[in-house]
């Protein structure tokens, strides 16, 4: 009786082990939908490459990776949104440069964006053109910056939002040029491109996927690139460096999430988006865009992160421009 007794709880046991195991994240995850937040309007830069980008996933991952713009204060409503989901790797952030500048352009936000989240992989490094509109006399850069200083605050750039590198590359260029021009922002550039086209604003430093689009389209011209040289993609397009020396606004395109992410969700994700990059089909794609492919460690992005926020912090500084 004992020994059947015996046998009988250790059946028991094993039988509650099976239930009550619960398989490593890595194995698990993805079981349903995530949701990756973006902070700008459909059609934008950021809007083509995320929405790119998770239709790969979804078809990788076997779950659907769903984009949701979460518009306004230059991506920070997104960031927010993101901070304060749960860390389980079913609410992702699309990070830009423009969480590297609101580090330090913003001064009451809600959240430390290096503190409250964690580095998940990197996707591509981009430039942003200066595109104006066909109305708009000047032709190239220095007769812009001629035009310009002829027209002291006659002249009004658009921007995708305070605190985007479209915003920032345009106060830089106003710093070293002494171009005075007027800051009109808009919840993303693709909502900004028919003032643009309609000369209601004359330019914009737009990222170069949707700069490209609309140049391509004829509706605006372009006039430069904000890399230090030409971009590989518009090598025609001469570099604002060329005219104005040292100026440089170089992005970056990656994937944060909440703090506390468990690491085995992160490496799914990171290993995941090194294998689209190596998709000669996803890499044409996003090469249309004028993106160039950026695989790194979750590690190497965070340090990409954090070296661009300091970068920006400088040059916000350097401009003299916040926002409370």
């Amino acid at each position: 009786m004992l020994r059947i007794l015996r046998h009988g709880l250790l059946g028991l046991a094993v039988l509650l082990g099976l239930f009550s195991t619960t398989p490593p994240a890595s194995a698990a995850y993805p079981d349903r939908p995530v949701h990756w937040l973006i902070g700008f309007s459909p059609g934008g830069p950021v809007d083509i490459v995320a929405r790119i980008m998770a239709q790969w996933l979804s078809e990788r991952l076997g779950q659907q990776v769903i984009v949701e713009n979460r518009t306004g204060s230059g991506g920070n409503i997104a960031a927010a949104a993101a901070v304060n989901s749960p860390p389980d790797g079913y609410t992702l952030l699309f990070v830009a440069p423009n969480n590297a500048i609101s580090t330090s352009l913003y001064k009451k936000l809600p959240f430390d964006f290096l503190r409250d989240t964690v580095p998940v992989a990197s996707i591509m490094q981009l430039t942003n053109m200066l595109v104006v509109s066909n109305a708009f006399p000047p032709k190239t850069v220095q007769e812009f910056i001629d035009y310009c200083k002829a027209n002291p605050g006659k002249v009004s750039y658009a921007s995708s939002g305070n605190g985007t590198s479209v915003h920032m590359s345009a106060e830089l260029f106003k710093v070293m040029t002494k171009c005075d021009m007027v800051h009109v922002p808009y919840r993303g550039s693709a909502i900004a491109f028919p003032d643009i086209i309609s000369n209601k604003v004359q330019l914009i430093f737009d990222n170069l996927p949707s700069a490209m689009e609309q140049v391509k389209g004829g509706n605006v011209r372009a006039l430069g690139v904000t890399s230090p040289q030409r971009w590989p993609s518009v090598p025609d397009v001469p570099a604002i460096a060329e005219t104005v020396p040292g100026f440089e606004s170089v992005g970056f395109y990656g994937i944060s999430a909440p703090k506390g992410t468990p690491p085995e969700v992160i490496e799914v994700l990171n290993k995941a988006v090194g294998e689209a990059l190596k998709d000669p089909k996803l890499v044409a794609k996003l090469a249309e865009t004028g993106g160039i492919p950026k695989p790194m460690t979750p590690a190497e992005f965070g340090k990409l992160v954090a070296s661009e926020t300091e970068k920006w912090r400088k040059v916000v500084e350097f401009a003299g421009v916040s926002v409370d």
